[in-house]
């Protein structure tokens, strides 16, 4: 489908609340360029750039990454590989700083839709408590949705899977807990500036279509 403008879009989300997965069917449905920040990061870090060894001295020390470095990432890619592509950002902003800082830039690089996954927080933690991983190869599996064939052992070596700290229900909602403190704020900037729209439900099958007919209301072949 191509759309009547050029879409710049940013997808939000919790942690396990399937934003690769609809990222993926609207990168397919509507032709987007996806720009994932961690994997960008990860490619100029790889890369050994000027940024990315930036970046690497704060990651070895165990320190986030400041948003100086972060901004200047997102926006030197969007004024080079995504310029004048319909492009779908994930990932960023994260913080309030962050989302202030973007609007303030030229309008080619200003989000003109801004899609907000709502999942409640007890679907994601029982998505999440589900998932099983193979760590040497770093295989997933979900007990639910994608089962091993041997319960607890891997496809492929027979060996054990083990569970994510990261993935334990408390730890799940500790996380959950603070991506929403600071997440709130970030929606709230782009709410105010009336390109902010929620999605709801409890699966991505659900969610997806919603979001489709929404984007489908601004294709060329819409009457």
């Amino acid at each position: 489908m191509s759309l009547k403008f050029l879409l710049r879009s940013i997808i939000l989300g919790a942690p396990g609340s399937g934003k690769g997965t609809i990222s993926n069917r609207l990168v397919r449905d509507f032709k987007l360029a996806y720009f994932a920040v961690g994997d960008c990061l990860r490619e100029h870090i790889k890369s050994s750039t000027p940024l990315g060894i930036e970046a690497q001295k704060f990651i070895e020390k165990g320190k986030l990454v400041p948003d100086s470095i972060i901004n200047n990432l997102v926006f030197q890619e969007l004024k080079g590989r995504f310029d004048r592509k319909a492009w779908l950002l994930d990932g960023y902003p994260r913080t309030k700083d962050q989302a202030e800082m973007l609007l303030k830039q030229s309008k080619d690089l200003k989000p003109n839709v801004v899609i907000n996954l709502v999942v409640p927080d007890d679907e994601i933690i029982e998505r999440i408590k589900h998932r099983w991983v193979h760590l040497s190869s770093g295989r997933i599996y979900h007990s639910i949705y994608n089962p091993p064939k041997k319960p607890g052992f891997d496809d492929v070596t027979g060996e054990p899977l083990s569970q994510r700290e990261d993935d334990k229900p408390e730890t799940v909602l500790a996380r959950l807990k603070e991506f929403h403190a600071r997440n709130n704020e970030v929606v709230s900037i782009f709410r105010r500036e009336n390109i902010l729209h929620d999605f709801t439900g409890r699966e991505s099958d659900i969610i997806y279509p919603q979001i489709k007919l929404f984007l489908e209301n601004f294709t060329a072949d819409s009457s």
